[in-house]
């Protein structure tokens, strides 16, 4: 009788497994805990002297090939940095998984998750030659994220860890074509923690299911990355069947009007948030606010005088009276937006938003 009720216990167990909504699918088996991993991460250790002792790439390190269980990864939308290409991963220690929170809300990490972001240019001068100039890590050890930056050696064989933050000139080919040049800043651990965080915490940036909710090129295929990572075993199975995601910045089929609240989103909003670094400004810049034009500075008064002939944040039909144009065009320091994490002025990003400023009609009081 006892093995007539397993097979009925079985029976149900499946069924009801069965009967789950997509949105209750269980995560699909990742490396099981206890499993060995290429990736040699110990939280009493790390950060490491250099980028090489994590093990997350294999062969040549400037290859940057990923190891076992490194996953690749892309944004609909990328931070600008000084014209500077990424090329980002993710590896999670084995039996762990992220969770769906919101579509807007970073993806909720277990332990012993690293985020890993490459920072380089495809064509650097004099050779023309890919050059990769820092490896950026955010990893999260007992509830806390922490940073550790690793500054890349001229042999491109090696990054070693500095927190103290550098500059470094460095020339390239944009477009394969225009020779632009700059001295690049590789921010210190102080200024990583100005723009990841809210309140006193620190917490990742880029990996939101509003951005992450895009095909991408796998090695076996081209798969959604939400589903990629759900198979992989690194994503729990609760992720909503529809994504309010953002829009590219620089995909010409979307609305201009979404395509300048995506690139606000990304650039902008890490700051000009509650509980963030410069949330006593008048805006609000994330995604999922600036559905509304007070929120985006549309003929909203600027709280800090810059001079007079900059009456609104966004002045509807006059970038001229537009604070958010000048401080986006302009190196200054103390004006430029964002503060942080560019030297150089994004043309392109800056006519995106003259074009939107220029397509508004509202009349300010």
């Amino acid at each position: 009788m006892k093995s007539l009720s397993r097979i009925f216990l079985l029976a149900a167990v499946f069924t009801l497994a069965m009967c789950k909504s997509d949105d209750e699918a269980p995560t699909l088996p990742g490396p099981e805990e206890g499993a060995e991993s290429p990736v040699h991460f110990l939280p009493d250790e790390v950060p490491y002297a250099s980028l090489s002792e994590y093990g997350f790439f294999t062969g040549e390190l400037k290859a940057l090939e990923p190891a076992e269980d490194v996953l690749p990864y892309d944004l609909i939308t990328p931070l600008f940095s000084d014209y500077a290409e990424k090329k980002r991963f993710v590896w999670m220690a084995p039996g762990s998984a992220a969770s769906y929170n919101e579509d807007h809300l970073a993806l909720n990490f277990d332990d012993g998750t690293v985020l890993i972001k490459n920072f380089y240019y495809p064509q650097a001068l004099p050779s023309g030659e890919p050059r990769i100039i820092e490896t950026r890590l955010m990893y999260k050890i007992d509830g806390e994220w922490h940073f550790a930056e690793y500054v890349w050696n001229e042999d491109q064989t090696e990054a070693h860890l500095d927190l103290s933050g550098s500059y470094m000139d460095i020339s390239w080919l944009q477009n394969g074509a225009e020779e632009m040049g700059t001295n690049y800043r590789i921010p210190a651990e102080g200024e990583c923690f100005t723009c990841h965080k809210t309140g006193t915490t620190a917490m990742p940036l880029g990996p939101k299911p509003q951005n992450l909710d895009k095909a991408y090129a796998y090695k076996d295929g081209v798969k959604n990355q939400l589903l990629k990572w759900q198979e992989t075993g690194y994503l729990h199975g609760n992720i909503p069947s529809e994504i309010n995601r953002l829009a590219g910045w620089d995909d010409p089929d979307a609305l201009i009007s979404e395509r300048v609240r995506s690139y606000l989103d990304v650039n902008c909003s890490s700051c000009h948030l509650e509980g963030s670094h410069c949330d006593y400004r008048p805006i609000r810049l994330a995604w999922n606010e600036t559905t509304s034009l007070e929120n985006l500075g549309v003929c909203v008064e600027p709280d800090e005088w810059i001079n007079a002939a900059l009456i609104r944040i966004i002045a509807p039909g006059n970038v001229n009276r537009s604070v958010m144009h000048h401080r986006m065009a302009t190196t200054e320091e103390s004006l430029r937006m964002p503060l942080l994490g560019r030297t150089v002025v994004h043309e392109e990003g800056l006519a995106l938003l003259e074009a939107y400023i220029n397509t508004l009609e509202e009349t300010c009081e």
